[in-house]
């Protein structure tokens, strides 16, 4: 009766539930449940302390990274009980607000560890083999930055930076502007950090950009567009600071169902269909506008869409406007 009290005691809580249910599904990291529960990283490494003393859940090591996951033997142990009634639960629960939001997050974990070819290892033999030391996207991403001619970039909605600071890497100069002022400071220390200079940070409105008509050849709006109050109008705005023949490159979420990314990300808009953007683009007088698929998973609610278009006349690089000045 004791060891059922405290056992009963241990399920009497909502996250450490929310763990049992993820790890039921599948081998994650302290990490990466921080991220799909939204819990402080103290916190959940509590949570699984106590369910690792229960006997609950199990820590593994693998490649250097300490995982969790329910052992496949539970069933066949004195908490198979509780555990079927667990699983009863679980699944009665799967329309709920809350459940379907941690499993979004966990499909996103999952997407961005399958992308991640240096640290992930699948569990097959086809899938092992893509293991390859070395090898990663943003190694890539650099690797095609570097064929590119020196543009000036606008990075719109940069958020902490991320990608102002990987496009500082190939770029002549980089505009990054975002509504927050304390956003900002986090991205001006981490620009500072890898001694990045050649990126201006901007405070600004994506319905108002505080950047001069015809001054960038490339506007980005990179997973932005779903937080603007007027989309239409940011895309517009993008496109007035393009230079003729610069372009306009967008990549956002396609229309989903996930309410409780409006409460807990900000976002405004559930994302768009592919022929919303389309419009928006030609709307703003782009032509060439293409939009397809960026990035999609089986299973994730989140589809990444990518959409582009050309302001009419010619691009003229700096590159070639020095070559010719000198001729």
């Amino acid at each position: 009766m004791k060891q059922a009290s405290a056992l009963y005691r241990l399920l009497g809580d909502e996250a450490r539930l929310r763990l049992l249910r993820v790890l039921r599904k599948e081998r994650l990291n302290v990490t990466e449940l921080t991220g799909i529960l939204g819990l402080a990283q103290s916190g959940v490494s509590r949570h699984l302390g106590l369910l690792k003393d229960s006997g609950l859940v199990v820590e593994e090591k693998d490649a250097g990274y300490t995982y969790y996951r329910v052992p496949e033997s539970v069933a066949e142990d004195t908490t198979g009980t509780v555990w079927a009634a667990l699983e009863e639960q679980f699944e009665s629960a799967a329309g709920e607000a809350a459940v379907r939001a941690d499993e979004a997050r966990l499909q996103e974990v999952l997407r961005l560890r399958k992308e991640n070819f240096d640290t992930h290892r699948g569990a097959d033999t086809r899938d092992a083999r893509q293991l390859v030391p070395g090898r990663s996207w943003a190694a890539w991403s650099r690797a095609l930055g570097m064929l590119l001619p020196p543009l000036r970039v606008a990075d719109l909605g940069c958020g902490e930076g991320y990608l102002a600071i990987e496009a500082a890497r190939w770029a002549a100069q980089v505009v990054a502007v975002d509504r927050s002022d304390v956003v900002l400071d986090r991205a001006k220390a981490l620009a500072s950090r890898r001694r990045v200079s050649n990126v201006m940070w901007k405070r600004g409105e994506l319905e108002k950009l505080p950047i001069k008509d015809d001054s960038v050849d490339v506007a980005l709006l990179s997973q932005a567009l779903h937080h603007a109050a007027s989309p239409a109008r940011a895309v517009t705005e993008a496109s007035r600071i393009t230079v003729s023949g610069g372009r306009v490159l967008i990549l956002d979420l396609r229309e989903h169902r996930e309410e409780w990314v409006r409460a807990k990300l900000g976002d405004r808009t559930l994302g768009f269909n592919d022929g919303e953007l389309r419009r928006m683009l030609v709307d703003a007088g782009l032509q060439d506008v293409r939009v397809g698929v960026g990035a999609r998973k089986a299973g994730d609610p989140f589809t990444v869409l990518i959409a582009s278009g050309v302001k009419p006349g010619s691009l003229v690089s700096p590159e070639a406007k020095r070559t010719t000045r000198t001729r």
